[in-house]
């Protein structure tokens, strides 16, 4: 299309609504107009630099080229259809779409052409660990073919969105201040802290649990692990064993990674694979504080298995909020532009 693109920001008052704000401009995406949208709470509030929030209407959606969603499984599941049959190509930041068989799931780097097919006029965005893990994996996958993967992560307070963050900034002066009973009764101590964003008290904690129950005793987080991956690689018999643990970190995810391929790993043709791929920083001690508000995935801790010339241990660091999510919803768009594939998804698939 020659024209530039109006897009729609939906979910904008939020986390990574702000975020996908910021990048849209810090990468100076072409678009003839950027509305927000949020909450009938929200609707009328003034975004310096963006503009007023809209509300979620019939009357208000029209006339959309993007819409990059950021509000939740719920509100995705009823607007982003419209949104769609509006002629906009939707990019959604929930888990709504993700295992959608017509819609595609996608990062930038690792699966552009998975673009091709937009069946329903909606584009899906991974979870953040997901995400990830997806850059290193794929250079690894390409260079001596992925067979399985055993997955640890330890996922920040910012998973959950601001008012996670906000559950762990206010549980911090609380326990600082009981450091010392923290010492000598340290349950007696948190047992009084209040919580209900993450399934314990997260703040000088560690929570081996997030997300909902799914099947067998794993959590639906742990369960998007296995089946996003299968999808992104277009490995479908993948192994994937998950483990999701949420530490008091505000913002950026790591994940222990024990990958096994089907040729015998040579470690520095893996470094060179890494290297290579875009998107992809390698650093010997990768933390999240170091790549908050950083593009790149960085990846670390790179060692052959003691005992299976066939598999590698790896660490790897990301930023949940931003290459997680905010990031790759408009490095699709700017995909979707250059490629010539907004308003025509509909024609082609009808």
């Amino acid at each position: 299309m020659s024209a530039a693109p109006r897009v729609a920001v939906v979910g904008a008052t939020g986390a990574v609504g702000r975020i996908m704000l910021e990048v849209l401009v810090g990468r100076q995406f072409a678009a003839s107009e950027i509305v927000p949208f949020a909450s009938e709470r929200s609707a009328g509030r003034e975004l310096p630099g963006v503009g007023v929030v809209a509300p979620l209407r019939e009357d208000t959606i029209t006339g959309f080229d993007l819409a990059l969603f950021s509000a939740g499984g719920a509100t995705s599941r009823e607007w982003a259809p419209r949104f769609a049959a509006a002629g906009a190509v939707v990019i959604d930041n929930s888990s709504a779409w993700r295992m959608d068989p017509q819609v595609p799931l996608v990062v930038s780097e690792v699966n552009p052409d998975a673009l091709g097919r937009i069946e329903r006029g909606i584009v899906a965005n991974p979870n953040c660990t997901t995400m990830v893990i997806m850059l290193p994996l794929k250079a690894l996958h390409d260079a001596f073919g992925l067979r399985e993967i055993v997955a640890t992560s330890f996922q920040a307070a910012g998973g959950a969105g601001q008012k996670g963050m906000d559950e762990l900034a206010a549980q911090v002066p609380l326990l600082h201040n009981a450091r010392e009973q923290l010492v000598s009764a340290g349950a007696a101590a948190i047992a009084s802290i209040e919580h209900s964003i993450h399934a314990a008290p997260l703040a000088y904690n560690v929570v081996p649990w997030l997300g909902s129950p799914a099947a067998d005793g794993y959590s639906d987080e742990e369960l998007k692990l296995v089946n996003e991956s299968r999808k992104i690689l277009e490995l479908p018999d993948l192994r994937v064993s998950p483990t999701c643990v949420r530490v008091p970190v505000m913002v950026g995810h790591c994940i222990e990674l024990h990958a096994t391929f089907e040729r015998p790993v040579d470690h520095a043709g893996a470094i060179a694979a890494l290297e290579a791929f875009p998107g992809v920083v390698l650093d010997e001690l990768p933390t999240p504080v170091k790549y908050a508000g950083r593009d790149e995935v960085a990846v670390g801790r790179i060692r052959a298995d003691p005992g299976d010339s066939h598999s590698l241990n790896l660490f790897v660091v990301g930023d949940n909020l931003l290459k997680g999510a905010a990031l790759n919803a408009v490095q699709i768009a700017e995909l979707l532009v250059a490629r010539g594939l907004l308003r025509r998804h509909l024609a082609a698939t009808a």
